[in-house]
């Protein structure tokens, strides 16, 4: 497949789509391809043809709320296009809608065949992934039943059950089965001398065991107010920097992007939330780290952020001991998934707490949250949730036993449980992988601010002076133990781990900027730590690398060993500015911030580490989420660092 992918996001819901709208049902690459509800593919074809031949892409899809694109038959220069059509497409949710103008070019009667051929193999997202899994399905069983309006595609696992409705104004003057599954909506169109024809064509989605009573959008156009309307509602009342124009930029478009990111949830008592969920294509849900930093980087312009997405992980907080998705009573889940393969447990990601952060980062933002607002309701209302999970981090988490926050490798999940979560992202400076249980420097950082914010709850908001106290203790403890574990003299600088026997794991890593955001080091190893991390190995001129150049491990198109992730940087520039590195926070800054104005004021998931000084441009990683909500939030945290100065 050669087109480009293109990806419209709303809500739970999106579709990629290529140049010239159509969808391939391709299964490979570093995109899904195809329209996608609650992890599941429920429009895998559609394509357009005009008299039986694709037609050629005079104006292809470009970015943005809806993807238009303008097509015209295949022809010569000295054959002119008869006719031209005009496309427009949008998602809203568990839905996709399409406007189809076909205007005819020339002074006499046309007659034009167009036909859309649409399926839906209702294929899991993980199903799709390049990881060269497979998964059994035995049982399942996929129909189509043909509608006076369309087709209605259905699949059948069991107890599971999804339905996707093709429909569309005017009805097709047929239905074709095409031998391979798809259906081939058909319509014969007579046009007037320079006359035009319009066809609208609705999807729905019903995922399994969604029951609500949706509505397609009438149009695309409709869906734009829909979208600009909340963009308008997520963008107003935040106060931008004129004299910093480019960071405004990527903060408006970053809130924009949050606001298409928001996905359903539900608190404790069953009371409906939206949150932000991770990033699309591959993580369009909720995922506890990703949804708590983003909620952290808002918190200051939207702190209704955080007010949704601390109930909705309070609401999925573990309470037992669950070895498969490697629940502990306390810990704050990693990932929820909604899939066919989530659901009959051949991926344990349907709740999947195999993250050794999301439980501290849980009370980061519920101190955090406290003190910015002054709102106490929700430190009130969560106070069970946040004892819980400081009980996870002195037991199961291994703070009392091990003195750290410790995670084995999962071997049916996660091998690493930080936010460095690939294989292999943990490493020594030659690449070798530590054995045994890791002890993740970022995590200790996360451990002790939560233990100090918590202790602040506990003294001014439940009254606990006792367990305020015994926290303080515990987080004095942590610090000390840290910095004698961890830090390296001959290098000034932080392991990246502790392997299981305690040895140190010796790469230069952007994870000790993080140690600066918690407040971890002392002054003088802070400042020490701030300054290296914009020495040339590791700041690439639009970022900081998760890995220092020159390292026998560093590759700048790895996923976390010498690549540039936004939210990463993000991080630091609030610890340099804690710090008072307030020069190298701006530097870092202006680099994230000159990488947004090259992709249209957005930054992607990651970067490539390539070095500004030889690629003027920023080089993108492959397979990075094209919308990331840590990324859309990033430049509101720049504008929080900077802002100090």
């Amino acid at each position: 497949m050669t087109d480009r992918h293109h990806l419209l996001v709303h809500g739970r819901t999106f579709a990629a789509v290529g140049d010239r709208g159509d969808i391939s049902g391709y299964r490979g690459g570093s995109a899904p391809d195809g329209m996608f509800v609650r992890d599941a593919r429920h429009l895998s074809r559609w394509q357009l043809t005009v008299d039986g031949a694709v037609p050629d892409t005079l104006t292809p899809v470009a970015d943005g709320d809806t993807a238009t694109c303008v097509l015209v038959p295949r022809g010569g220069r000295d054959e002119p296009p008869a006719y031209t059509l005009f496309r427009e497409q949008a998602v809203a949710d568990a839905s996709f809608v399409e406007s189809l103008r076909v205007t005819s070019n020339r002074p006499t009667p046309t007659t034009v065949r167009l036909a859309v051929t649409a399926d839906a193999d209702f294929t899991d997202q993980f199903e799709l992934r390049s990881d060269h899994r497979t998964y059994s399905k035995a049982g399942a069983v996929r129909s189509r039943r043909i509608l006076e309006y369309g087709v209605e595609f259905t699949y059948r696992r069991g107890e599971w059950q999804s339905v996707t409705t093709v429909t569309a104004d005017p009805q097709p003057d047929a239905v074709e089965e095409t031998g391979t599954g798809a259906r081939r909506l058909v319509w014969t169109l007579d046009l007037e001398p320079h006359g035009t024809a319009e066809l609208t064509l609705r999807v729905m989605a019903r995922p399994h065991g969604d029951r609500r009573a949706l509505r397609v959008p009438r149009s695309p156009a409709a869906v734009r107010e829909q979208l600009r309307s909340r963009e308008s509602e997520f963008t107003r009342g935040v106060d931008l920097p004129a004299g910093l124009p480019e960071l405004a930029a990527a903060c408006t478009r970053g809130l924009a992007d949050l606001a298409a990111l928001q996905v359903p949830a539900t608190g404790p008592d069953g009371e409906e939330l939206r949150v932000p969920a991770a990033g699309a294509p591959w993580f369009l849900t909720l995922l506890g780290r990703d949804a708590l930093l983003t909620s952290l980087f808002a918190l200051p312009y939207r702190p209704g952020l955080a007010a949704a997405t601390l109930p909705a992980l309070a609401a999925t907080q573990a309470t037992r001991i669950e070895p498969d998705g490697i629940a502990q009573p306390g810990k704050i889940v990693h990932e929820v998934r909604h899939g066919e393969l989530a659901h009959f447990g051949q991926v344990p990601y349907g709740r999947y707490y195999g993250s050794v952060d999301a439980t501290p980062l849980f009370l980061v933002l519920l101190g955090a949250y406290t003190e910015h607002t002054g709102d106490t309701g929700p430190a009130r209302r969560l106070e069970p949730h946040a004892r819980a999970a400081i009980t996870w981090m002195l037991d199961h988490g291994g703070l009392t036993s091990r003195g750290y926050l410790v995670y084995r490798a999962d071997q049916g999940g996660l091998a690493n449980q930080n936010w460095k979560d690939s294989p292999g992202a943990i490493c020594s400076a030659d690449g070798t992988r530590p054995h045994g249980p890791v002890t993740a420097a970022g995590a200790q950082g996360y451990a002790y601010d939560a233990l100090r914010r918590t202790a602040g709850l506990a003294r001014t908001v439940w009254q606990d002076t006792t367990y305020a106290h015994l926290l303080e203790q515990a987080a004095g403890d942590l610090r000390d133990r840290f910095q004698r574990d961890f830090w390296m003299p001959e290098r000034s600088f932080p392991a990246l781990a502790l392997d299981g026997r305690g040895k140190q794991v010796d790469a230069l890593a952007s994870d000790a900027g993080h140690l600066l955001w918690s407040g971890l080091l002392d002054k003088e190893y802070g400042e020490l730590v701030g300054r290296r991390l914009l020495e040339p190995d590791f700041f690439s001129g639009w970022g900081v690398r998760t890995l220092a150049a020159g390292q026998p491990a560093y590759h700048p198109l790895s996923y976390h060993r010498g690549s540039v992730w936004p939210h990463d940087n993000a991080l630091i520039a609030l610890g340099l500015a804690r710090y008072g590195l307030h020069d190298e926070a701006r530097a870092i800054a202006h680099g994230l911030v000159d990488a947004a104005a090259a992709t249209g004021h957005r930054l992607p998931e990651v970067l490539a580490g390539y070095g500004r000084d030889t690629h003027p441009e920023p080089v993108p990683y492959p397979h990075a989420c094209v919308r990331e909500s840590r990324s859309a939030s990033a430049p509101l945290a720049l504008l929080t660092a900077v802002g100090v100065v």
